[in-house]
């Protein structure tokens, strides 16, 4: 790495470290105005909530980073093509695809700066908003360490693994006692799907009933249970496959295929996860093309409509084909990975044909 390289280094994370602060001050506004309907409910306050939004800081830098890289390559690179010092290094001898491998070593960097807050950061600290937030709004509810959550509803005392799809969880566990506190049945099931009507149907669902001296076990393929606990109130509990760490949802995969479970909800988290942070690099060279294209001397409020139009683009793709791979009998590997490829082949493309 020379001192050129280091330039357009600089230039670049300065650009993206702006857009970046715009965007999470932004994304922090908009998460904290959606937690005042929940202020005022137990004991939730307002530095709860604000608490609550800090801690999700993390997993909102993972997932507007590949917009910010875009916006910020363009801001970064664009300041230095005003200033004519790409121009020179151009006279110096250097060809655009050496200008973009420097783009990309930033882009590198900023792609580790995502793992870190995606894989190590976020998880942990969302899953403390999630049970601090549901520990000040509600009473009746506890955690264990890798046992799910916790919640009692009259007799009943119910335990929740956690999310493996759209109002579905990995299984539950429901203990009955009687009025004198003993043990009265315990019931299992691998999935627990919320209804609309706030039901919950659960599957293979067995349950052993205990009465003195016998014992009664009986089980059914799928079974309605009635509880005022709702997939509402357990959202505040569980993580949703796309917020879970790629390694996480890799071993939930495997635990999925070995009962015989769908795994498609998973398998689009974990590709796309990887598809997005591999997107960050191709985000950053994306902006090379422009800058030395029609947007070489246009202002920063150009450049800056550029990068929102192409970033709300790649985000809306990405989150249409993740309906996609719900709705329909499609690939996951291949909807996950599709807008981090097209936008690949639009960076390669128009490098090449930039002059």
């Amino acid at each position: 790495m020379n001192l050129l390289d280091r330039y357009v280094i600089r230039a670049v994370l300065g650009g993206v470290a702006i857009i970046l602060v715009v965007l999470l001050t932004l994304g922090a506004m908009f998460l904290f105005a959606g937690q005042q309907d929940d202020i005022g409910q137990g004991t939730y306050t307002a530095v709860d909530a604000l608490w609550f939004v800090l801690l999700n800081v993390p997993q909102q830098v993972y997932e507007l980073m590949p917009i910010a890289v875009l916006i910020g390559a363009l801001l970064g690179l664009g300041q230095l093509a005003r200033g004519s010092e790409l121009t020179v290094m151009r006279a110096a001898g250097l060809s655009v695809w050496r200008i973009a491998g420097s783009v990309a070593m930033a882009g590198v960097l900023l792609m580790a700066l995502a793992v870190v807050c995606g894989e190590f950061l976020a998880p942990p600290l969302q899953a403390l908003a999630s049970q601090q937030k549901a520990l000040a709004k509600f009473s009746n509810i506890s955690f264990a360490s890798r046992g799910g959550a916790w919640v009692r509803d009259g007799n009943l005392l119910i335990n929740v693994m956690e999310q493996s799809g759209n109002a579905e969880f990995g299984g539950m566990r429901i203990f009955e006692l009687t009025p004198d506190h003993t043990l009265q049945s315990v019931a299992s099931a691998t999935t627990a799907n919320v209804q609309p009507d706030g039901s919950w149907k659960l599957s293979n669902y067995s349950r052993t009933r205990f009465g003195g001296d016998v014992i009664e076990a009986d089980k059914e393929s799928s079974r309605v249970f009635e509880t005022k606990v709702g997939g509402d109130f357990l959202e505040l509990t569980v993580t949703a496959p796309r917020q879970l760490a790629t390694t996480v949802l890799w071993n939930l995969m495997q635990h999925l295929r070995e009962n015989g479970l769908d795994t498609a909800p998973q398998e689009f988290a974990f590709w796309s996860r990887i598809a997005r942070t591999v997107a960050i690099v191709f985000a950053a060279l994306l902006a090379v093309p422009f800058v030395f294209g029609s947007l070489r001397s246009a202002g920063s409020g150009s450049r800056t409509l550029v990068g929102v139009l192409i970033g709300m683009t790649f985000f809306l793709v990405q989150r249409m084909l993740e309906s996609g791979a719900l709705v329909f009998d499609a690939s996951p590997v291949v909807l996950a990975w599709t807008p981090t490829a097209l936008l690949a082949t639009a960076a390669v493309v128009f490098i090449a044909r930039t002059r």
